[in-house]
């Protein structure tokens, strides 16, 4: 089947870039090669408008193969229509597929078909007939004791669950009732009595329309069913369900229509709404855990290419109470120069030993910034440092970055083949350095659900999860570029065309010889021309030509040279930054012209140009530096009105949570980014935004902190008198809107106390 019309539709494509697009990915082009260098077959489709495509592409064609087998079912029962073929040719979901197809489907033994074993089924058609016939006298033929009919009640009965059953199949009943469940339908918790029901007090009375409910309420509803806190279920007056059946089915006012009527109700209430219901919780499911994995790659890829912290020696510091706190200093280059062990936290508090190792170590290997953990024991470390440095005579500063799957890294196979002689805490030290050091390298060796961004990342379906979440890293890892002699096999693994063998083969060469060339990957073990193809322009060599150093394809190359012809530079103007000009001299000449001199096209060209103009250019230069602190507030010294400058660690659907250098986030609920309405705080926000933010409230017994990016003044008092002024309804909104943002600060609360971020 031809799906480029359809895709083309869905995307907003010209027929022939969809075209394209189908025959790039079935050539076995990874994503980042066509986004980087198949622009001009495309349309310039970025990365993750692909990716998107890919996945619906995927799901055609399973549909397509799921027709084709039910096809082949029903014909081989021998029972194929006309309007089977047409009502599946007209499908376009699985769930509509699976409708057409349940009459026809193996399935275990029911009443009907006991029923029909029974002979019944002659008489149910004459009943749903429903003439006006004498059902005494027709009754009569049907009762068999040997086959189990002793009387009319039990031909009847029988015929009604044949009746029903075939209500039940109907495929575009099931059609229309799911859709007005879905509308009308309300999703009802009922409290459980359970140790751990408390943490879901507030779902004791909840409901809310199936069609309104956020995503974010529906996993913290399942997840409480799942603890068996909860009895969640689907109400619907059943009323205005049944009459659309009864309108479809119930066509007269005799004795045969009072049947059909009764076997609407048992169609309905036994088979119809149960199914239907099931379908619904998870077809709401199914759209939550999309929006809770879109969240995911929203906050991962700004994670991922945050800024690295160039050019610094830092202390990396694993904080710990019993244990102790785990040291690690490392180089610019992200080599350990020193370890040690310090108990500056309870119950030890040798605070004034950890000083004099921590000084000497500062000193020692002229350490620039310590960069400190944010899980256990994270406040006193983080005290700890601020007096410490202080101390030190040297300029000195601190940042707390997110250790999530540190502890997963240490233990893992990876962490031991990179540090064999650590301890994992240790190794955790390091990492958290790192992660300052260069983020995306680090990150990369972590088990993307173990990161920590987004929310309930751990009820999420495993497979889709590390598919969403993989692609975030693969583009993130491929719009940097990777030092062909320098990176680990972990981010090697992560570029287009690659993967973990082929990434410890390069390894492997560059231990003997380093790559002085691109050229040089075609003598890797196992990496042919197609591996060369996708993962060339991805990998740098810094200290050789100087086009290997940049994201321009090899392909491109000769391109690159006529070019450099046309405007009267060279390559050794390139490597010595003397073509600032370049850009004027393409516009005087004609961009399309130039192109077309070239053999590239446009886009190529575009990019082209802006790699010669920054050869070796990190594309994460240009995003805000990370916060680094000297010294911090403690929860205490916050007041109403404070404005603060802090760091967007996670967006949520409901709100981001801003690092203020309190240890503990504060949230800003979507109703307090902007002055103006949003759809969703990632419209606006992502993870790693420096933002200015005003405290609006602190809760020091919930370690709860409220902020506001509002520039207008929050209202204060009400007026007094029985007339409602503008100010009085402006108060009553707030108030409303504060119980709102109450409720989802505390299901968030809730579940990041027992689960963890």
């Amino acid at each position: 089947m031809d799906y480029s019309i359809k895709l083309a539709t869905q995307f907003n494509l010209r027929v022939n870039h969809a075209e394209n697009i189908i025959n790039l990915i079935d050539e076995g082009n990874t994503i980042p090669f066509i986004a980087r260098y198949r622009k001009e077959m495309t349309g310039a489709c970025d990365d993750q408008v692909l990716r998107e495509f890919e996945i619906r592409l995927k799901y055609l064609r399973n549909l397509d193969k799921r027709k084709q087998e039910v096809v082949d079912s029903i014909t081989e029962q021998g029972k194929m229509t006309d309007d089977i073929t047409i009502s599946l040719a007209k499908a376009e979901t699985m769930t509509e597929v699976e409708d057409i197809y349940r009459p026809y489907k193996q399935k275990r033994k029911t009443r009907a078909s006991v029923a029909i074993e029974k002979g019944l089924m002659p008489l149910a058609e004459v009943i749903l007939e429903q003439k006006d016939i004498d059902l005494d006298k027709i009754t009569l033929e049907y009762i068999d004791a040997e086959k189990g009919v002793e009387d009319k009640a039990q031909a009847l009965a029988g015929a009604n669950d044949i009746i029903a059953e075939k209500i039940s199949n109907d495929a575009e009943l099931r059609k229309v009732l799911r859709k007005e469940l879905f509308n009308k339908g309300e999703i009802t918790c009922k409290l459980l009595e359970n140790e751990n029901s408390k943490t879901y007090d507030q779902y004791g009375e909840y409901s809310e329309k199936a069609d309104k409910i956020p995503s974010h309420r529906i996993l913290a509803v399942n997840r409480g069913e799942k603890e068996d806190c909860l009895k969640v279920s689907v109400i619907v007056p059943e009323d205005s369900l049944t009459d659309v059946i009864k309108a479809q089915y119930v066509k007269g006012d005799n004795e045969c229509s009072k049947i059909v009527e009764l076997a609407v109700i048992d169609a309905y209430s036994r088979l119809i709404f149960p199914s239907i219901e099931r379908e619904i919780r998870n077809q709401l499911t199914d759209t939550a855990n999309e929006q809770a994995i879109k969240m995911f790659e929203v906050n991962l890829r700004p994670l991922l290419l945050q800024p690295p912290l160039k050019g610094k020696t830092i202390l990396g510091l694993d904080p710990a109470y019993r244990t102790g706190c785990k040291i690690a200093v490392i180089n610019a280059e992200g080599a350990v120069l020193d370890t040690a062990v310090i108990f500056p936290t309870p119950p030890q508090n040798r605070i004034e030993e950890a000083e004099q190792i921590l000084i000497k170590l500062i000193n020692k290997h002229k350490v620039d910034v310590i960069s400190i953990g944010n899980g256990t024991a994270s406040k006193e470390s983080e005290i700890f440092i601020a007096n410490l440095i202080k101390k030190v005579e040297r300029p000195l500063s601190y940042a707390v970055v997110n250790e999530a799957g540190a502890s997963v890294y240490s233990a893992s196979k990876l962490g031991a083949e990179e540090f064999p002689d650590f301890e994992p805490a240790q190794r955790s030290a390091v990492s958290i350095a790192r992660r300052l050091l260069d983020p995306l390298a680090e990150l990369i060796k972590i088990d993307v659900k173990s990161i920590g961004v987004g929310q309930y990342q751990h009820d999420m379906p495993e497979s889709r999860l590390e598919e969403a979440l993989g692609g975030v890293v693969e583009d993130c890892v491929n719009s940097v570029g990777v030092d062909l002699n320098t990176a680990s096999v972990s981010l090697l693994s992560y570029v287009a065309g690659l993967n973990t063998g082929i990434a410890k083969n390069i390894v492997e060469y560059r231990n003997e010889k380093p790559f002085k060339t691109r050229k040089e990957l075609l003598k890797v073990k196992k990496l042919g021309e197609k591996a060369f193809e996708q993962c060339a322009g991805f990998l740098r060599i810094t200290d050789g030509f100087v086009l290997d150093n940049t994201a321009v394809h090899p392909e491109s190359y000769e391109s690159v040279e006529k070019l450099l012809k046309i405007v009267g530079y060279s390559l050794d103007d390139v490597a010595n930054g003397k073509i600032g000009d370049l850009r004027e001299k393409i516009s005087s000449i004609g961009w399309e012209e130039v192109a077309k001199k070239c053999e590239i096209g446009e886009p190529t060209l575009r990019d082209i140009v802006g790699e010669l103009l920054k050869p070796g250019r990190d594309i994460r230069d240009s995003l805000p530096k990370p916060i680094l602190r000297s010294d911090l507030m403690d929860l205490t010294d916050l007041k109403e009105g404070m404005e603060i400058i802090g760091t967007v660690r996670n967006v949520i659907d409901f709100g981001v949570f801003v690092d203020i250098g309190v240890h503990q986030d504060g949230l800003v609920h979507i109703s307090q980014i902007s002055d103006n309405y949003i759809k969703h705080p990632s419209d606006v926000l992502k993870v790693g935004d420096v933002v200015k933010v005003k405290v609006i409230g602190v809760d020091v017994n919930k370690k709860k902190i409220s902020l506001t990016m509002k520039t207008a003044e929050l209202p204060h008092g009400i007026a007094v008198g029985n007339q409602k002024t503008d100010r009085e309804r402006k108060e009553g909104r707030r108030i409303a809107q504060k119980k709102k943002e109450q409720s989802d600060e505390d299901v968030l609360a809730m579940l990041y106390k027992k689960f963890g971020r």
